[in-house]
């Protein structure tokens, strides 16, 4: 595996793993937020804060990898 083939796998797992803490915690405290609110909901009380934890990091991770394909398309374009 070349250089630039070991960078653009550092960075697009990088990015991965940046939206998937980020995605699962994201999704994790609007669920707390959810069952804390002065009028719980029935969407909020029918939640599994697991399944919509795992739905956030997959959500990040999709976006991060994207991210990380987007910049260096963008890279690869401009020299």
């Amino acid at each position: 595996m070349d250089r630039k083939s070991r960078r653009l796998l550092l960075l697009i797992v990088s990015c991965s793993l940046a939206g998937v803490i980020l995605g699962g915690t994201t999704s994790w405290a609007e669920s707390n937020t959810c069952l804390q609110a002065n009028q719980v909901t029935n969407e909020c009380l029918t939640q599994d804060p697991i399944n919509k934890t795992i739905q956030g990091m997959s959500t990040g991770l999709l976006a991060g990898a994207g991210a990380a394909f987007g910049v260096a398309w963008q890279h690869r374009h401009k020299d």
